[in-house]
């Protein structure tokens, strides 16, 4: 009898790292005799060419909605109670062996309600632990305010204004008793951190009782290459992010603006705030991040170094992408940034150094450019591989839908 797999995500574009991860899962899944679905969000998404089965949940007025309690009430994940309703009248119609959840949080579910259902399914449920916001009462990370509230109960958050943000009222006390009620409680839960950081952060949350496995994120080999482009002639700094939040390090890139030679450049790939843009000076590309993941991988291997200045991450993708490139990084000591950088990837330097950030990519790119991309090759080929990554998450579903 065929098995049938049902992924959750809020989006499901190509563009987005989850998106990415969740099709190429269920691609593997089909390839190993799985029937693939994934139900996101409809009020976010479109309806994109799939290999799995696409269950779009709610529209955009549910999504305005449950924006509309973030912003007001600080109740994100509980709101879009009909939306939740009808994603689990599906559920039960498709009756899947496994539900592996990567985000909750997205203006489109209702936790406490989708909970109970799983409750009382009975399904084995794997989590993707992506950010920290399901063992916070509010941030989906907290290393750049330093708060280490979330390890007994929130509350009086420092970051009420960042995503999710609330305008008015600061509810993580309730929302950590509510998650702690709702998650805790799933006894058919199997936790999946993408690092070993934040796996050893949820040891001290209210859900360092359930079974964890860290499984790593993969990328395609194929497309992240050397082979995507020819080095640049000089030094290129290139710096990667979706959006260039302030924790992503953007104050601390355009320090470092003004530490750099004439034979050197900076490129930088990602939206900008306006205000951004006018703090970016003459002399430094800036490109809106590309739907083109081949234009991605031949920017990774065109330029001398990845700089990637973030104050809070948990296994960035930028990093496995630039390193698959034949492009080493050098990053800040934080989190899981530093997983995938070695001796042979890259440099680790402490939090806001964007001197010794400076020094290091200096040293890397004047070392032998072949000798570095080949050190850099083996290591993803050996680490970042999508199908031995993924592989992990079949044997996983398998030991879990035969207990």
């Amino acid at each position: 009898m065929t098995r049938k797999l049902l992924q959750i995500n809020p989006v499901v574009r190509q563009s987005t790292s989850t998106g990415r991860i969740m099709r190429e899962i269920g691609e593997l899944a089909i390839s190993c005799g799985w029937e693939s679905y994934i139900a996101y969000s409809g009020g976010r998404d479109g309806v994109p060419q799939h290999s799995s089965v696409l269950l779009p949940t709610g529209n955009r007025a549910d999504v305005l909605l449950h924006a509309a309690a973030t912003r007001l009430f600080d109740a994100h994940g509980l709101a879009s109670i009909q939306a939740t309703k009808r994603l689990t009248e599906r559920i039960s119609a498709l009756d899947p062996d496994i539900i592996h959840i990567h985000n909750v949080h997205g203006y489109w579910l209702n936790y406490p309600l989708f909970f109970d259902y799983l409750r009382q399914s009975g399904k084995p449920v794997v989590w993707t632990v992506h950010d920290c916001w399901l063992y916070t009462g509010h941030c989906y990370y907290y290393s750049y305010a330093r708060c280490e509230k979330w390890r007994t109960g929130c509350g009086n958050c420092p970051q009420k204004h960042s995503f999710p943000a609330s305008w008015l009222f600061d509810r993580s006390a309730a929302n950590w008793r509510d998650k702690r009620d709702a998650f805790g409680s799933l006894p058919n839960l199997t936790l999946v951190p993408v690092s070993d950081w934040i796996r050893q952060e949820m040891a001290s949350s209210f859900l360092s009782g359930h079974e964890f496995r860290v499984i790593r994120n993969g990328i395609d080999l194929d497309v992240f290459s050397p082979r995507a482009a020819e080095k640049d002639a000089g030094t290129v700094y290139l710096g990667v992010a979706s959006i260039w939040l302030e924790e992503k390090g953007f104050p601390d890139l355009m320090r470092l603006t003004g530490l750099l030679r004439d034979d050197e450049r900076l490129v930088l790939i990602g939206r900008m705030t306006p205000a951004q843009k006018r703090r970016v000076p003459p002399g430094v590309l800036t490109v809106e991040r590309t739907e083109d993941v081949h234009g991605l991988a031949a920017m990774y291997a065109r330029s001398s170094v990845l700089l990637n200045p973030t104050w809070q991450d948990n296994y960035p993708t930028v990093n496995l992408e630039s390193i698959a490139c034949g492009t080493p990084v050098v990053t800040y000591r934080t989190g899981g940034s530093v997983e995938a950088v070695t001796g042979d990837t890259g440099r680790v330097v402490p939090q806001g150094d964007v001197s010794a950030m400076l020094d290091c990519a200096r040293e890397l790119a004047s070392a032998d450019r072949s000798a570095t991309s080949l050190r850099c090759r083996e290591y993803a080929e050996a680490h970042f591989g999508k199908e031995s990554c993924y592989r992990n998450y079949i044997e996983l579903y398998e030991s879990l839908a035969t207990r």
